[in-house]
């Protein structure tokens, strides 16, 4: 299972280059200012830069991709200690305390306690990386047909239904994106659906326009539409972490990293939901409840070990099952197969060399982003003074750039348009993007293991149900709906207390 250990090494050495590191630095604070700026999210970043390094080789293009994932991830906490408004939807639990912290004059303290919780995050993700991905690889070898189109409607049902907001808005984002995703050729004999004798619908969406319109051209019309931020003066103290910050919460370090990996693994859920879910677990376990919301450091360095921890956790079914954890993680998806990299079952024995090349590059971006989160704090607050309003022209520009440098089709910008115009439209109707965007990613592996399973069984649906795997999957689907059920929800909680309720002792 670890037979394989001895490649990290050369992982590691592969990238140990001056060109090289230059482009992870380069990259790495490219991800934190975009973090750090308030109408910029990972995805878009992530997204925009698959599009200006498709010339590159693929290594150095994953590693970039990588480098500007961490450090987006990491550089919302800027301008969410700072302004009390998160740079991405991941640091929104940061503002809890983080703000509180600033205005009490430890600004300083607070962006130290938010470096390193993000830098022991994403460690503790890149160890579950080395350790688990060997073990899902070996058991995603015993899939088959069906038991993948269960893995992509889990994905799509759980994305939904834990997403945030309606669940019944989740689900119908997530089958609009399946919905879009059957646009263009089928899977299997290339017959063309739904396109009208329109040879550019024949060949379906490029997933890399579809993204960039529905982050980032969305992103620009909301940003555009939107107040301008103040910044907030501050100054600030020291910002070197204190060991003593670490080894008072050192629990509250390792469960929000089980944690925010943990949902990393589940597909779709994201890195917001991993900050909310570790904010609450240390709450609940803490000694100090009455400091949350209040300036909490154990509660900032919670959110943002948990958020951390998320992408490499996100990275895990990328590898093994070529299903995203995540929104920024779909397309890093999308930029695995644009180099010709083949995610999923096989990747562990066809390429086992690239799994310990993808913990070499985190481990760089990780040890990068604490560089920069220790020596750059000044410059970076001075890039929060930039109006966003200046930005986004070039941010639109770069868009439509990217999405026609791909493949070089007058017709991926108007794909990048039009989902930009729809990104919007559901944005302001208060629909979840992720699930969306999960469809749109997992709808070629649902649409094609169906298919398929259906021929090897000459249009029999017995075994999707009957297969030992394939049961147990769609078991965890029908769970998974029925708890956004508020009735079913009601009844599972009543039940759960009335099991553990301590019954009288008789006499």
């Amino acid at each position: 299972m670890f037979d394989n250990l001895h490649l990290l090494g050369p992982a590691f050495g592969i990238f140990l280059n001056f060109e090289t590191i230059l482009f992870v630095l380069g990259a790495t604070l490219i991800g934190i200012v975009i973090g750090a700026l308030p109408g910029l999210t990972a995805t878009m970043g992530v997204a925009l830069m698959t599009t200006l390094t498709y010339s590159l080789d693929h290594k150095l293009a994953i590693l970039i991709l990588i480098c500007v994932y961490v450090g987006a991830i990491y550089g919302g906490s800027r301008s969410a200690i700072l302004l009390n408004i998160p740079g991405t939807p991941a640091s929104a639990a940061s503002t809890l305390d983080g703000f509180p912290l600033a205005r009490q004059g430890l600004a300083g303290r607070a962006m130290g306690i938010s470096t390193t919780g993000s830098w022991l995050g994403t460690l503790f993700g890149t160890m579950c990386v080395l350790l688990l991905t060997p073990i899902l690889g070996d058991l995603a070898l015993t899939f088959g047909s069906y038991e993948f189109f269960w893995v992509a409607v889990f994905g799509i049902v759980i994305c939904g239904s834990l997403s945030g907001g309606d669940p019944l808005k989740g689900y119908i984002a997530g089958f609009i994106g399946l919905f879009i995703a059957t646009i263009g050729q089928e899977s299997i004999n290339a017959y063309p659906r739904f396109a009208f004798g329109n040879a550019d619908l024949a060949g379906g969406f490029g997933l890399l326009p579809a993204l960039v319109g529905a982050f980032g051209v969305a992103e620009v019309m909301q940003v555009m539409q939107g107040p301008a931020f103040k910044v907030v003066s501050s100054k600030l103290d020291s910002i070197l972490p204190r060991v003593r910050d670490v080894a008072q919460y050192w629990r509250t370090i390792f469960r929000s990293g089980a944690i925010g990996t943990f949902i990393g693994i589940l597909p779709g859920l994201g890195e917001d939901t991993a900050a909310w879910s570790s904010y609450a677990a240390a709450r609940r376990g803490s000694k100090e409840k009455e400091k949350f919301g209040k300036g909490s450091v154990e509660g900032l360095m919670a959110a943002e070990t948990g958020e951390s921890a998320c992408v490499p956790g996100a990275i895990i079914p990328v590898l093994t099952l070529a299903v995203p954890g995540s929104a920024p993680a779909a397309v890093l998806l999308a930029a695995l197969l644009i180099h010709g990299m083949n995610p999923g079952p096989m990747l562990m024995t066809a390429t086992p060399h690239f799994v310990y090349e993808i913990v070499a590059m985190l481990v760089i971006a990780d040890m990068a982003k604490l560089l920069f989160g220790l020596t750059l704090v000044r410059p970076l607050l001075w890039i929060l003074l930039v109006p966003r309003e200046r930005l986004m022209p070039i941010v639109f520009v770069l868009c439509t750039v990217g999405a026609f440098a791909i493949t070089s089709r007058i017709f991926d910008i108007y794909v990048m348009l039009g989902f930009g115009l729809f990104g919007y439209i559901l944005r302001e109707l208060k629909f979840p993007m992720a699930p969306l965007i999960l469809g749109l990613v997992l709808g070629e592996l649902l649409d094609k293991n169906l298919i398929r399973g259906l021929r090897l069984t000459d249009g029999s649906i017995e075994p999707f149900f009957t297969r030992p795997i394939s049961a147990g999957l769609a078991l965890l689907t029908l769970i998974a709906a029925l708890w956004s059920i508020p009735y079913f929800n009601r009844i599972a909680s009543e039940f759960t207390r009335n099991l553990f309720k301590r019954r009288p002792k008789a006499g």
